[in-house]
């Protein structure tokens, strides 16, 4: 019997295509496990295993960061100081960087920063305390010298790879800034892959203050006390060929975590999609706006009109939208002179692939990672990114095509 299609996973059941409403019902089977399938199912479960526990405790870096930055009731400390980003950003590089050191010395690590800022701006030490409280025992005390050496595994000169298949991890310490930077629900990702041979096998993003129940209409203005966000957030896995999964971030250490299998969404008509495009990016400024008008009012959807899921963060947490069935496509256009990371949609790619999702560029061609062949730090897709449910892919495709030959 396949365990992985055996009733032990989410079946979610959505209304037809021809509706209005944008909810689904859903029926849970959950899984209790430290991972929701048996080992011998899973070829990497010890690296999946091993990802987990680090961008889990990399997500409570976070928290325990952010707490410094806000007051007890959501307003800003330090409106003009970014110092706890940076110490969350390379907090959380170094200490991956450190964890999977120690257990795959072997495997490289392209990750977004290197340890020259730091050295620049004396916050070595600071980072090297928000490190020591979530790091896993070691032998002897950890030196700035371990931080800063554990970043620089990570930078663009730690490793030279060439044009043949490549393994090595992936990781985006922060993706979502301008969303870290907010009190309320604003979200932001831990993001980390193993790609083995040219192909991404595990991915986890951890996502601290996601909210399980939260509607559809994300606000980034409601505040929240430090308690409560505290026991809110999630993680999502996948591992290649065993699915999608999700857990609470802030489970009960003493308790066996409770994973929900995860499936994209089942719209299958374009304007009764839910859709997230980038923060930097208009509606305006993407093909379909040429057909379709936008809203990110959820009770005020007319016909022909697509509704915006506003999420203020990042690529990766816009998979994980869709991946988790809350949104139907994530649309991104390349732009000119602006570079698009690997980090910022490896992870996320094999969440949407193994829940059911669908990702390419433009064109319909796959994501390439090993495109910038030297440092697999770039990607070029033609056109920009179209991440879907799979049902809609090809007609946003077509959709594509033609507005680009008029």
């Amino acid at each position: 019997m396949d365990i992985l299609r055996s009733p032990v996973s989410a079946v979610r059941f959505f209304n037809g295509g021809g509706t209005r409403s944008r909810s689904c019902s859903t029926r849970r089977f959950n899984v209790r496990a430290n991972l929701p399938f048996p080992q011998q199912h899973a070829k990497y479960f010890k690296e999946l295993e091993a990802a987990v526990d680090v961008v889990q405790r990399a997500c409570h870096l976070c928290i325990n960061v952010k707490s410094s930055l806000f007051s007890t009731d959501g307003k800003i400390l330090e409106k003009n100081d970014h110092t706890p980003v940076t110490v969350a950003d390379f907090g959380v590089q170094g200490l991956i960087s450190l964890e999977l050191g120690k257990l795959f010395p072997s495997i490289p690590l392209v990750a977004e920063e290197d340890s020259a800022f730091l050295r620049s701006r004396n916050l070595a030490d600071t980072v090297l305390s928000a490190i020591t409280a979530t790091v896993s025992s070691t032998c002897k005390p950890l030196t700035q010298d371990d931080v800063l050496e554990a970043i620089d595994r990570g930078g663009q000169d730690a490793f030279t790879f060439g044009p043949k298949p490549a393994t090595y991890w992936v990781l985006d310490p922060i993706d979502g800034t301008r969303g870290f930077l907010k009190a309320g629900r604003a979200l932001y990702v831990v993001g980390l892959a193993l790609v083995v041979e040219g192909e991404i096998v595990i991915g986890v993003m951890g996502c601290p203050n996601w909210e399980e129940d939260s509607s559809e209409n994300f606000s980034a203005g409601i505040e929240e006390n430090w308690d409560s966000l505290r026991r809110s957030g999630t993680v999502m896995i996948a591992h290649k060929g065993c699915g999608t999964w999700m857990k609470r971030l802030n489970s009960q250490p003493e308790s066996p975590s409770v994973w929900t299998r995860c499936f994209v969404d089942g719209s299958n008509i374009v304007d009764k999609a839910r859709f997230c495009i980038p923060d930097s990016q208009t509606w305006e400024s993407l093909p379909l706006s040429s057909l379709f008008k936008a809203t990110n009012n959820v009770d005020k959807v007319g016909n022909d009109q697509i509704l915006l899921l506003g999420t203020c963060c990042g690529s990766l947490c816009k998979y994980l939208m869709v991946a988790s069935g809350r949104a139907s496509i994530f649309i991104l256009r390349a732009k000119e002179k602006t570079t698009i990371k690997a980090w910022d949609h490896a992870v996320g790619m094999i969440c949407i692939h193994e829940a059911g999702g669908k990702v390419t560029d433009w064109i319909g061609s796959e994501v390439d990672l090993a495109a910038d062949e030297a440092n697999r730090r770039i990607i070029f897709p033609s056109g920009g990114v179209l991440v879907t449910n799979g049902k809609l892919h090809d007609r946003i495709l077509q959709i594509i095509y033609q507005t680009s030959t008029l």
